[in-house]
């Protein structure tokens, strides 16, 4: 275990007045950027984004955010003001369809490859299961399981400092997955029902990749 810094409670920021004291004024432009419809460059930026975050939060308050990703342009534009979401197979836990039942309010960050800049929209969802809007997002000739309908209220470019930061996209940067276990091993870690022939391992590693094939879709 690393020794840990204590979070000394006199320096804790509790109120948005002292939070605002502690840093400089917003940038005039980034105080004006934000739009409550899809313009023709937002528009542009779904079309080439193939992967997303959505935030969501329980009734409870519990926050979560999940991944989802497809080809470019995989979200659907219904309107200037009306995206769709596919949801494809998964592990079925329904984390954010579950939470968006709770609390409709989403927040969705949306990435393209090579891209430093963001796309963020914040709106509500709800969830269908309309077999035309499922339809319209298939995938391979298969339907979604039920697609997210997010109304949009704020859309805004967000700037390139984190990802320049983090050089996301920069292959000299990129991490060997061998430094890691593989997934399953983790999660049999995690469980503590880690096998210890490692033929099994082997086993199960293969088994999680020849699942990813068969059931992407």
């Amino acid at each position: 275990m690393q020794a840990t810094t204590p979070v000394r409670p006199e320096f804790i920021i509790s109120d948005e007045s002292d939070l605002r004291d502690h840093f400089p004024p917003t940038h005039d432009l980034a105080a004006r950027k934000c739009l409550d419809h899809l313009d023709p460059h937002a528009r542009a930026f779904l079309a080439r984004a193939p992967f997303l975050c959505i935030g969501t939060q329980s009734a409870d308050g519990a926050a979560d955010v999940s991944p989802r990703g497809d080809p470019n342009g995989f979200v659907t534009v219904l309107d200037d003001r009306t995206l769709l979401i596919p949801d494809r197979p998964g592990n079925n836990r329904l984390d954010t369809l579950a939470n968006i039942l709770a609390q409709p309010a989403v927040g969705l960050l949306f990435l393209v490859p090579g891209y430093d800049e963001t796309l963020r929209i914040n709106g509500t969802a709800q969830i269908s299961r309309d077999p035309e809007l499922c339809a319209l997002t298939a995938m391979n000739d298969r339907p979604a399981l039920a697609v997210i309908v997010v109304r949009v209220q704020e859309v805004y470019l967000h700037c390139a400092k984190a990802l320049r930061r983090s050089r996301l996209w920069d292959a000299t940067a990129h991490v060997d997955r061998a430094e890691m276990p593989s997934l399953i091993r983790m999660l049999h870690d995690q469980v503590g029902e880690t096998p210890q022939d490692p033929k099994v391992m082997q086993q199960l590693d293969e088994a999680l990749e020849a699942g990813y094939k068969r059931s992407m879709y």
